[in-house]
């Protein structure tokens, strides 16, 4: 069994916003295989599919950002999953706008959603996909650069880095995440 978490922050004010380029890719996979989320008891909105005999997880945690590790250690528990299990999808700064990189382990690197997730698992050990966001070339304080939408001239490389996040977690559904991590970061 695999779980992939897309993180951002619920409600219709923040769905086309940076932050929530991991809630983005979830919706993506799942209008790709014709999956449905619907709210659950892990303070979240998540689908059970099954693709090539293994069990899949899609979560988009409804905590917000900063709380996501109160939806992910409810779901782990339940299904008895390790963290290597996991795959946690967010925006990163320090990426240019349509950039993804894949790791196994780190640390949160200033990501509140990701921070939460770890010290709700307790571990850094849990595999991650970030898309780059790019950092404001403004005075806009960080915070409110995140919570805006994407500009247009971005929009191409956002759509771009999104199916390459879907096409990867596709193909972690099929492979070990070193060789994703090899095919994905090159």
């Amino acid at each position: 069994m695999k779980c992939i978490v897309g993180l951002g922050n619920p409600g219709k004010k923040y769905v086309k916003t940076r932050h929530n380029v991991g809630f983005m890719v979830i919706d993506e996979l799942a209008g790709r295989n014709g999956w449905k989320l619907k709210k659950d008891k892990f303070s979240g909105k998540s689908t059970v599919e099954t693709s090539e005999g293994e069990k899949i997880i899609l979560l988009q945690p409804q905590t917000f950002m900063n709380l996501s590790g109160e939806s992910v250690r409810p779901l782990m528990n339940f299904y008895q999953m390790k963290p290597e299990d996991i795959l946690v999808i967010f925006d990163d700064l320090d990426l240019p706008t349509g950039k993804i990189r894949l790791r196994q382990k780190g640390g949160h690197g200033g990501h509140n959603g990701i921070r939460s997730i770890i010290d709700h698992l307790g571990t850094k050990e849990f595999n991650r996909l970030r898309i780059g966001i790019g950092r404001p070339d403004t005075a806009v304080p960080v915070v409110d650069y995140v919570l805006k939408p994407f500009s247009k001239a971005q929009q191409e490389d956002v759509q771009s880095s999104i199916e390459k996040s879907a096409n990867a977690c596709e193909t972690w559904m099929q492979k070990p995440f070193a060789e994703v991590m090899n095919d994905f970061n090159s």
